[in-house]
């Protein structure tokens, strides 16, 4: 295991620290959260009794693959406290996600939990979001009449930057599990995430964006020296 990759598990580790016997847990997707996946996994064989709701196909194979009880969102439309990594942490508790292209489940199951923790190494705390590019969501049908719109809606929030169909492997445009499709914005800076958010909250053919406001109540970062836990004033 890669320093980096050690890091993280110490990060879901300590998150796991957090759940009681007979929570409905949201399990995050990322490579962060796959290692809470697994961990928990491990204290369910245990005898730990939970619920898991996965936010993406992928966390769901990987957890029914393991034993980890499942359930939908429909089925548990109230979750206790959801676990999920990070792109970005900044002030606030300001958070990019989506790298893995699954921010719509991601913000779904966030918005359900009482309480979100968010586990990441140490390097995913910034000082200012936006060196890593924000995803945002949007349906396929009109892209070209789309993409101007969400450049005003971006530089009325005092931002700018290239936007970039995301894609696979193959080349072909990346498909998120609901079936749409992921422009990158690379903004470098975002100096006001809320204005930026609410901006594109207004554009017509936005799914969801990467910025999750005021859903994360804890981070639970790792370094090298130690891990550190992060509190929302709220």
């Amino acid at each position: 295991m890669t320093d980096a990759e050690a890091l993280k598990r110490q990060a879901a580790a300590r998150a796991l620290e957090f759940v009681t016997d007979g929570m409905r847990l949201g399990l995050g997707t990322g490579s962060t959260a796959k290692h809470f996946v697994d961990l928990l996994a491990e204290r369910v064989k245990a005898g730990l009794t939970v619920v898991g709701v996965p936010t993406s196909e992928r966390t769901y194979h990987q957890a029914l693959s393991l034993g980890v009880p499942l359930a939908t969102l429909d089925e548990q439309p109230e979750l206790d406290l959801c676990i999920d990594g990070a792109d970005e942490v900044g002030p606030g508790l300001s958070l990019i996600k989506g790298g893995g292209g699954a921010l719509l489940r991601e913000k779904l199951v966030a918005s359900a939990a009482k309480e979100m923790v968010v586990i990441a190494d140490a390097s995913k705390h910034v000082d200012m979001l936006g060196a890593f590019p924000l995803p945002i969501e949007v349906v396929d049908f009109g892209l070209a009449a789309l993409r101007p719109r969400l450049e005003a809606a971006i530089a009325a929030a005092d931002c700018g930057g290239k936007l970039t169909l995301r894609r696979d492997a193959s080349g072909a445009p990346f498909r998120t599990d609901q079936g749409n499709v992921i422009l990158d914005a690379h903004l470098g800076r975002i100096p006001d995430p809320a204005a930026l958010a609410d901006a594109l909250d207004g554009v017509v053919g936005v799914v969801e964006h990467g910025l999750f406001l005021g859903l994360a109540r804890r981070v639970v970062l790792a370094a090298p020296d130690g891990i550190r836990l992060l509190a929302s004033p709220a």
